[in-house]
């Protein structure tokens, strides 16, 4: 089944005090091009989603947007066990000098410790981050499986649009084939007309350059070609269309081929009818390729 190239997902978390929430986005694009706008100092997040979203994606215009906030007024407090460190070996450092030229101090309280700058600071040890990071990290696959199953859902509804859109190529090819029959006998009086005014025009005709002329007069008037190239896309598209790859590209490529097709069908047409149905096919043709455009 196709998918589209276009989807949407978000998901949010919380971890202490910081809440973070995602939004990822994917419109239709010639190729697959990532954009990623993530906080700052969050090691490994952008390396896995690269690596996700490269492996389950083949085209789209993918943007992906993290917002982190953290709640000052719930900090918790803790040691910073470096600077407390510093502080006791410097209280340690002034009492045994004091000592040593006989100037006697009050021991420090454990207050007192506290109190000296960077000891106690908000929020919680440097290795917490590294658990937050994992914790972002564990949202990719999750928000990468959403994006597609969306895609799948979107690429449901394209695969039923234009699969109809196929249907009505496949029955004004019919109807085209139809109407290329039915004006045989306007073409051959055409034809026995040209000749005629060949003949009266000439008062020697070669016989070969005759039929070379009539060869041409036909040929600009035979369609069969063009039916059957129509008839064998149809076949092609619904192949396409089957099948489970991506497949945008080469229905894009077919769309081309089709109108082709219809162009010149219209301009060998040579009957109203046959030209109204060539002008029918052409507008369902554009109507298929605006719709193929979303196709991964």
């Amino acid at each position: 089944m196709i998918q589209s190239m276009t989807a949407f997902t978000s998901r949010t978390g919380t971890q202490d005090d910081v809440t973070w929430a995602w939004d990822m986005r994917s419109v239709n694009a010639r190729g697959f091009d990532l954009r990623l706008r993530l906080p700052d100092g969050i090691e490994g997040l952008e390396a896995a989603l690269r690596s996700a979203l490269k492996a389950a994606l083949a085209r789209g215009n993918v943007t992906v947007n993290l917002r982190v906030t953290k709640d000052e007024g719930a900090q918790a407090l803790s040691l910073d066990q470096t600077q407390l460190d510093a502080v006791l070996q410097a209280l340690d450092a002034v009492q045994n000098r004091a000592f040593e030229i006989g100037v006697t101090l009050a021991q420090p309280t454990a207050a007192d410790v506290l109190a000296h700058r960077g000891v106690m600071v908000a929020g919680k040890p440097d290795d917490d981050g590294a658990a937050l990071a994992a914790a972002m990290i564990g949202d990719v696959p999750h928000l990468v499986a959403d994006l597609i199953r969306m895609r799948q859902e979107e690429g449901a509804a394209l695969h039923d649009v234009i699969t109809a859109q196929v249907d009505q190529i496949a029955n004004l090819t019919q109807q085209a084939a139809a109407a290329a029959a039915a004006r045989l006998p306007q073409i051959k009086e055409n034809l026995t007309a040209a000749l005629r005014r060949v003949v009266d025009d000439v008062a020697e005709v070669e016989e070969a350059r005759v039929a070379q002329e009539l060869a041409l007069l036909a040929a600009k008037a035979d369609v069969t070609e063009e039916i059957d190239r129509l008839q064998t896309h149809v076949k092609a598209a619904y192949a396409l269309l089957a099948q489970d790859a991506p497949a945008g590209r080469k229905l894009d490529f077919l769309a081309q081929e089709f109108n082709r097709e219809a162009n010149t069908l219209c301009s060998k047409a040579q009957s109203p009818a046959l030209t109204a149905i060539g002008l029918d096919l052409k507008a369902v043709i554009d109507q298929m390729r605006e719709q193929i455009q979303n196709v991964e």
